[in-house]
């Protein structure tokens, strides 16, 4: 919190959040599509439907298969028609209304923007399909979005691996001011945003990430909510 309240040669201190597991929790939305899911296969799969109507947050992990095994569902076939039901959905701006704040965010994010920092929400979402949907929640959940001092930077393309859009995008946010402090739920993703802005405070939010991650840079932090940052 500190360093948000810096005043650097260039202004305010930019201060630099990703949003699906880092300030976000995405796994309300996972498990609102698991339950649509077993509506859709009711007539044809009672028994898997009745298993995905038990879904719940705490039992979601990072990918869709594999959540699903988890609620036992182990059938090939179903898992394919399961992945093109999900990324249908998942990645598009209605559901998104679902998401939650991790622990703590909503307030730690709004102290930032109050202390004086340039909040930016930068996100591997995509322009076309999901820009409108993250707004509306950013809004809705209570974080400051909309207002003088605060951006919301996404992807131009779904297709685009997130890692090579922020590795593109991190260096420009000098533009914006000295970029003070950064927090990603990604290995890889805080170790880019050290080697673009070496004096920033990067921060590991140990949550939920992809697969085979890189090992951290020994300079980040790492918390797992915001619940415990002064």
């Amino acid at each position: 919190m500190a360093r948000a309240r810096e005043r650097t040669p260039r202004g305010p201190g930019v201060v630099v959040f990703d949003l699906d597991g880092t300030i976000m929790d995405n796994r309300p939305r996972m498990v609102a599509i698991l339950h649509e899911l077993g509506a859709f296969w009711g007539d044809r799969h009672p028994e898997v439907a009745t298993r995905l109507a038990k879904a719940r947050p705490d039992g979601v992990v990072y990918g869709f298969i594999e959540t699903l095994e988890l609620l036992g569902v182990d059938d090939p076939e179903l898992h394919q028609e399961g992945v093109h039901f999900w990324r249908q959905r998942f990645f598009a701006d209605p559901h998104i209304r679902h998401d939650v704040e991790v622990l703590g965010a909503r307030d730690y994010v709004r102290a930032c923007y109050q202390a004086g920092a340039t909040v930016v929400y930068l996100t591997g979402r995509d322009l076309p399909n999901m820009a409108l949907g993250s707004f509306a929640s950013l809004r809705d959940l209570g974080f400051p979005i909309g207002v003088v001092g605060t951006e919301l930077v996404v992807k131009p393309a779904f297709d685009m691996p997130d890692v090579e859009f922020k590795r593109m995008v991190a260096p420009e946010l000098a533009r914006l001011g000295d970029v003070v402090a950064a927090f990603d739920n990604e290995a890889g993703n805080c170790n880019l945003f050290l080697e673009a802005h070496p004096a920033c405070t990067t921060i590991f939010v140990d949550t939920q990430y992809a697969p085979d991650p890189p090992p951290l840079d020994p300079r980040a932090h790492v918390i797992h909510t915001f619940e415990l940052e002064p």
